[in-house]
């Protein structure tokens, strides 16, 4: 028998995974720039607003016994973890595909 993952572990793992991937794997290095930490409150405020309404008018439940229950703008803090991970794994993904500097822009399909 598998034993269940708490929603909690999940996050913390999904921001672990995205630091390594940043950090370790990539070597992007997102997370150590200023660009970053300067943009990412705009990306957080949105997030706590749709979350606001979602979690805040009943659309989205969460099982208590699955959470921390520490909450910010209704949204459980494992929620703000996750949209985290999101964030930086597919801006160091986005920084490693994309074409060098100076390259010559792909012709229309």
């Amino acid at each position: 028998m598998v034993a269940a993952v708490t929603y909690t572990a999940a996050a913390v793992l999904g921001v672990i995974s995205a630091v390594v991937l940043d950090v370790a794997v990539l070597r992007t290095r997102v997370l150590l720039g200023r660009v970053f930490w300067c943009s990412y409150p705009i990306v957080l405020a949105f997030q706590l607003l749709s979350n606001g309404i979602l979690t805040g008018r009943g659309v989205v439940l969460y099982n208590p016994d699955a959470i921390l229950g520490i909450r910010l703008v209704y949204a459980p803090i494992e929620d703000l973890a996750f949209g985290f991970a999101l964030i930086v794994a597919t801006l160091a993904l986005w920084v490693r595909l994309r074409p060098p500097a100076g390259s010559p822009p792909e012709p229309d399909r």
